[in-house]
This record gives C-alpha cells, structure tokens and sequence, in this order.
C-alpha cells in the first residue's frame, strides 16, 4: 500500500521526501515497480474498467447486486461476487444515484367515476397480461410541458404501450393503451391499475376498457405507493434521461423515448423482481420454460 501511495503521488510531493516519511527506501520502490503485476492485479484492472463502463452506460443508476448480474455474463467474470464488485465500487467512488422520493402530482379532483383498489398492492403475477399498471408524467419540450404516458405489465416490468402528447387530455391515455393492446393482444379479464387522475376516469377510456372486457381499478386518494411500479418507472426515466436532457422538439423528445424505454429498459436495464433480467430476457426465459414443460 505505501508502494502505490508513492507511485499514485510522484507527481505531487518530492519522492524522496515519500519514501522517508513512510520508512521505504527507494531501491525498494524500484523493485516493486519492476516487478510483474499478478494474475489477481491484472484481473482487478480489468473488472474496474468494466465496472466504470456499465455504471456509466446506465448512467450511474445501477447498484452492486445489477452490476454483478451484468457482470455475471460475460465469460470473465462469471464467477464474481457481490461483495468484490461492491468493494471495487468503494474504491472508485461509485454509487448508485436513487430516485427522489414520491411527489403525488395527480389531479384527482373531478366528478367522474372512481373505481376501487382491486390490485391492492399485489404488484406480482404469474403470467403476461393479467395487470397491467399505467401513469403519466410531464417533459419539457421547448418552452412548452408534454406529457408521456406508459402502460407497463406487471409479469415482467415490461412497457407494452406509451404515448407523447402536448395534451393532458384523454385522448394520449387510450392512444397508449392501444397501442400495447395492438402489442400484446390481452385477453378480457385484464386488470388496468392508475391513480385516480381524470383520464383514467373520463368516459372515453372507461368505455374503452369496457369495450375490451378489462377490469379498472384506481389508487387510494393521495397514496402513490399504491400505483409504486408506475411511480418507480417514471423516477428512474427521470433521473436517467429527462433531466439530462433539453429537447427543443417533440420528435426529438419522441427519439429519446423510444431509445430509453425500447431499446434500454424493455431489453437492457435488469429488475430485481425479475431475478436480475431484463423485461424482454426474463420473458423470453419463460416463454421457453413453457414450451419444454
């Protein structure tokens, strides 16, 4: 350890000066600097320099448990553990940047229907589109507020349907729900779990479930932990892409999007829920689990 002090500071203090402060010689550090680095140090720079890479491909958003898992699956580092990423990720200064606290932002107060809270936090299930939960939140486009709205379902953390709109209105709600139902081609009996906000209890998209055979069910009134993996989605996109970034156009917020949410969290970001696969992995896993049962 006093060797690398030296080495990491020969350019700051006179070396001489190192060497006596910490009782080394200087034939010594020259000995150690010659001397060939190990199978272990060669590996350690390695790990580092992958450890550096993935952090900063999911922009500082990831821990030591998803960090492992990626790491996992490359032929390298199959066998490497928790508690030596975590360690690594220590001495790099690493640390997963968390989501902010919920803000409720729903405007609830409208005189329109309100189902009741039939998912009741049960944000598990045991096959593709038996609940799906959806929420909108707002991006700054120009001078101008638009709003994207997701649809996500809960088997494996999947985003099956979103829209932008410059519009609170209804209308982006029932175009993203069409859009995942184009996708995914639920059966009836589907359970659509929001918060409380007009759009989910305007008439239209109520009509809309009925039309379809699907089930409505709404948060409790000021409680976003019972729409969490909604909330979640949207404080991660958050942190990761919308405030890191100013779009000037709606296409360009659009492009952003759709980079995030289908090539990055649909086929790249891993959930724990999921033991660690992605949304579009983990499906897959299963999908060929049941064809060999």
């Amino acid at each position: 350890m006093r060797f690398k002090f030296v080495k990491s500071n020969r350019s700051t203090f006179p070396m001489k000066k190192m060497c006596q402060t910490l009782q080394i010689s200087m034939s010594g550090y020259y000995a150690w600097r010659k001397r060939p680095e190990s199978h272990r140090q060669r590996e350690n720079i390695l790990l580092r320099k992958r450890i550096l890479a993935i952090y900063n491909e999911h922009n500082g958003m990831i821990g030591s448990p998803m960090l492992t898992s990626e790491l996992r699956d490359e032929p390298l580092f199959q066998s490497v553990s928790q508690s030596r990423v975590a360690r690594h990720m220590r001495a790099l200064e690493l640390r997963c940047k968390y989501a902010k606290k919920f803000v409720p932002t729903t405007d609830s107060a409208h005189t329109e229907p309100v189902a009741p809270n039939l998912l009741d936090r049960n944000f598990t299930t045991s096959a593709p589109n038996m609940a799906w939960v959806t929420d909108i939140t707002h991006i700054k486009v120009g001078r101008k507020w638009h709003y994207l709205t997701v649809f996500i379902d809960l088997y494996s953390r999947m985003v099956v349907g979103w829209d932008l709109s410059n519009s609170l209105e209804r209308h982006s709600v029932i175009h993203a729900l069409k859009k995942a139902v184009a996708r995914r081609k639920p059966s009836s009996g589907l359970l659509i779990h929001s918060d409380r906000g007009v759009q989910y209890a305007s008439k239209d998209f109520r009509r809309c479930l009925k039309k379809r055979g699907y089930i409505q069910s709404m948060s409790r009134k000021g409680n976003c932990w019972d729409n969490a993996v909604a909330e979640s989605f949207f404080h991660t996109i958050k942190n990761q892409l919308i405030r890191h970034r100013k779009f000037k156009t709606k296409y360009e917020a659009e492009l952003a999007s759709f980079n995030y949410i289908e090539a990055y969290c649909n086929r790249r970001r891993r959930h724990s829920s999921n033991g660690w696969l992605s949304p579009a992995s983990f499906e897959y896993r299963n999908e060929q689990y049941d064809l060999m049962a």
